[in-house]
């Protein structure tokens, strides 16, 4: 019998059973027999800061949390894991993996730091999820190899020496963490290379993109056995066609094309995944946006710098961007921060962003909150296997799934301000069912 789960504000994650009727029009309608493309699952990005306030809880809870993110009965069953290679924004203080000056060879190379927080944060996850599939970036190399010599912004050197040895550095990476029996599946060269921020970054162009993958990275990976791809991402910024250009250089260079298994887009990229569908392989969103944006101080709800919302409205806002994606034809979707504290600042002192997560932790009275948003992600993500395909859907604002096991999981969302008495036509049935006021009901006819 099919399950019903619904969600609205403040009224979340009810289990009900729908009605089957045998007369009506329905309102959605799932048209089993036009598929789109394989869906491969959600997931999340292990930062830092999210193990440094999980382990302010205790035991119990600290295992609550990374059951909802990761267990398939018990949570919201995410297949995918995006890890740092040194610091993003959300890590404790800025830092890379070899900070000892034109060390090319990698003598001092070290990933001692991240056994501190973000390894146990990983393995935590893995005892749940061992099938965790799990893919890396770097928000910066090492400062010796910028334009700058700084943490923050600069440009990639463009020099043999300096790519050669970037690639190594990655390389290790991989190396390092096999050795922490972490097996590393892919490998982003760099975080959003249009975007000079004041926490780590670092640009590219697109013709050094290009060299470094054809002429470096792709080699080095392939002369050391390594069996983590390439994904050319993450592209974030359209502005002026930045990242597109990137996009471009990339895909028209036969060399490095011999050595990109996959796109990673996120952010104001969505336009490109069309253009990138022809090339037959997986086009993955790498990093959901996190709302409460500082360039919107009159946005609606309001900018807030001193804590994330963390409210309804961006739960439905998190809706729209989850299924526009999906719908662009991506093949997997990354949420980004899993975990953070109440206020959700990142490292960037100048511009305080404080943004939103799937759970908080109250650092104060050490407890664990689940945000709206997690249930959203969780409505997508707990029933669609890794492997399903998606299907069409005609009639409101939905989308839908065939599993491996042919059951049919449908997501419907009310953007009204009444609950709708809804009619869904799945698989020759007809089932009723109420969708709360601004929420979402899941239904899995098995």
């Amino acid at each position: 019998e099919p399950t019903l789960i619904t969600s609205g504000p403040n009224d979340y994650w009810k289990t009900g059973t729908p009605t089957e009727v045998t007369s009506g029009n329905a309102d959605v309608t799932v048209d089993e027999a036009t598929t789109h493309q394989r869906w491969d699952g959600f997931g999340g990005t292990f930062n830092e800061v999210g193990w440094n306030v999980l382990s302010m809880l205790g035991e119990a809870e600290r295992a609550r949390a990374i059951e909802l993110l990761f267990d398939k009965h018990e949570g919201a069953a995410f297949a995918y894991g995006r890890i740092p290679i040194g610091a993003s924004d959300y890590a404790m203080d800025r830092y890379t993996l070899d900070e000892t000056p034109n060390d090319t060879a990698m003598a001092s190379f070290s990933i001692d730091r991240d056994k501190e927080r973000l390894i146990p944060y990983i393995k935590a996850a893995l005892a749940v999820r061992p099938g965790l599939h799990l893919w890396a970036s770097p928000w910066t190399p090492p400062t010796w190899m910028k334009s700058n010599g700084a943490f923050d912004g600069g440009r990639m050197k463009d020099d043999a020496s300096t790519l050669q040895a970037y690639a190594l550095y990655l390389a290790k990476f991989v190396e390092a963490y096999a050795g922490e029996g972490i097996t590393i599946e892919a490998v982003h060269p760099q975080n959003e290379p249009n975007y000079e921020t004041r926490y780590p970054s670092c640009t590219w162009t697109g013709a050094l993109m290009a060299k470094f993958i054809g002429t470096y990275l792709g080699p080095t990976f392939a002369d050391r056995g390594l069996t983590a791809q390439i994904y050319l991402g993450t592209m974030s910024n359209n502005e002026s066609g930045k990242d597109g250009a990137i996009i471009s250089a990339v895909t028209g260079d036969a060399t490095a094309m011999g050595y990109v298994k996959g796109f990673g887009l996120q952010w104001n990229m969505m336009s490109s995944a069309s253009g990138l569908r022809s090339r037959n392989l997986p086009i993955v969103q790498t990093e959901h946006k996190c709302g409460n944006y500082p360039w919107n101080p009159t946005g609606s709800p309001p900018f807030d710098a001193q804590k994330a919302p963390n409210d309804h409205a961006y739960a439905e806002e998190s809706w729209g961007l989850i299924r526009d994606w999906i719908k662009a034809g991506v093949t997997s979707y990354s949420a980004w921060n899993m975990v953070l504290d109440t206020a959700g600042k990142n490292l960037d002192s100048e511009r305080p962003w404080p943004q939103n997560a799937l759970l908080t932790v109250d650092t104060a009275a050490k407890t664990l909150n689940v945000t709206p948003v997690y249930h959203v992600f969780r409505h997508v993500s707990e029933y669609v296997d890794p492997g399903a395909t998606r299907v069409a859907t005609t009639g409101g604002d939905a989308l839908a799934f065939k599993n491996p096991d042919g059951s049919i999981v449908t997501i419907l969302y009310n953007s009204g301000n009444a609950a709708k008495m809804t009619v869904l036509d799945v698989a020759g049935k007809k089932l009723q069912f109420s969708v709360p006021a601004h929420g979402w009901a899941t239904v899995n006819w098995t």
